[in-house]
């Protein structure tokens, strides 16, 4: 029976469906499973709320808006961990994204947050970044850190002249939420900048006129 979305609450449970349909992880190969949760055909779910139309059927139409949110999810996760690709290799990178993300699923209004696991989640499945699980965590780190660095909110600053009136009892001062201290083994920092002019280049050389 096709879904009705007449109340509020129908609307609702409406949104989920849709939601749930479109975020639900890929299957191998980058299409859409075939199954529901509750082992239903997926072309029999997607029948539900979807339309087919001369040239697709539902469930094709529905694995468009499946495969292109995870696809942008995917470039988000590449776009934010250009040291971690580089060290991993494309494969291997690409293995640790679909299981991350799978795992720690987008759950906020921004993208920025997507990465804010992938340290924990290394160091929970080293699977995925063995045998070099150490030197992947701390590059997740640092990455991580960078994000912070750019995004984060600042507090006010204090002014000379307002420390020097102030009571030294009761001052207190801390550092800005975007400032993450971290102690690694490895020159990370050179690292990634190191890959970031390398890419640099390449994209400098790919849009080149001859």
């Amino acid at each position: 029976m096709p879904v009705r979305a007449d109340s509020p609450r129908a609307l609702r449970a409406f949104q989920r469906l849709v939601k749930d349909a479109v975020v639900r992880p890929l299957a191998p190969g980058y299409r859409m499973q075939r199954r529901w949760f509750d082992g239903r055909p997926m072309a029999e779910v997607a029948a539900e709320f979807i339309k087919p139309n001369d040239r697709l059927t539902a469930f094709e139409r529905l694995e468009i808006y499946n495969r292109m949110y995870w696809f942008r999810i995917i470039d988000c996760f590449y776009e934010d961990c250009p040291g971690l690709r580089a060290m991993l290799g494309e494969r291997k990178f690409d293995r640790l994204a679909v299981a991350y993300l799978t795992k720690h699923p987008s759950s906020s209004f921004t993208l920025r947050n997507l990465c804010s696991h992938l340290e924990e989640f290394i160091r929970a499945a080293p699977r995925w970044t063995a045998p070099r699980t150490a030197l992947a965590r701390e590059i997740a780190r640092f990455e991580w850190a960078q994000t912070v660095a750019f995004d984060e909110g600042a507090r006010p600053m204090m002014k000379p002249a307002e420390i020097a009136h102030a009571n030294p009892a009761r001052l207190k001062l801390g550092l800005q939420p975007y400032i993450t201290l971290l102690a690694l083994e490895h020159p990370i920092d050179r690292y990634v900048l190191a890959v970031k002019k390398r890419d640099t280049l390449r994209a400098e050389a790919s849009n080149a006129t001859t």
